[in-house]
């Protein structure tokens, strides 16, 4: 049974996060390994793994790249054990850009510029998350290539937000 399945949603890009939320407590609610205390020793490890499967599943499915990378893991583009690269060379030196700017604002410590970075990124990233939902929902082989490209696009970016986060609390402190 896959993620959507659990949850009796369809398989999509777009969810509803509060219906997904009722949706995860219900489940766990109803799965609780507390509800089955008194069962056998079998009882009750399937309700643990059943919950750990829940937990699992709602945090792939609440953020919108994970929930975008698990669907095209259901389509059989495995991120797993990747070692591909971009081949996108607009991107590489996007990524190299970014990467000089984020040395330099370690460097500086100008609160205005960092905000002015993340602002930028948050920008740039949903841009990008609409274009990999879109992707996703025109659903074909070379859709789905492209989508997974996004994926790893946004991996990149989300790891420049962590560390503009880290630069903005190390300037607040």
């Amino acid at each position: 049974m896959n993620h959507f399945e659990l949850f009796d949603l369809p398989v999509s890009t777009h969810i509803d996060n509060a219906d997904l939320q009722q949706r995860y407590r219900r489940l766990q609610q109803a799965l609780h390994p507390d509800r089955h205390a008194a069962g056998s020793e079998r009882d009750k490890l399937l309700a643990l793994q059943k919950t750990s499967q829940v937990n699992d599943a709602y945090q792939t499915l609440k953020q919108p790249l994970s929930r975008a990378e698990y669907i095209l893991q259901l389509r059989g583009i495995d991120f797993q054990h990747e070692q591909k690269t971009l081949q996108d060379p607009e991107f590489l030196m996007a990524q190299m850009a970014w990467r000089e700017r984020i040395e330099s604002l370690q460097a500086n410590a100008d609160m205005d510029a960092v905000a002015a970075a993340m602002n930028e990124l948050q920008q740039q990233t949903q841009q990008l998350q609409q274009t990999l939902e879109q992707q996703i929902d025109a659903h074909s082989e070379a859709t789905d290539e492209a989508a997974a490209n996004s994926v790893r696009k946004l991996k990149f970016m989300h790891k420049l937000d962590a560390e503009l986060a880290a630069i903005e609390d190390k300037l607040l402190d």
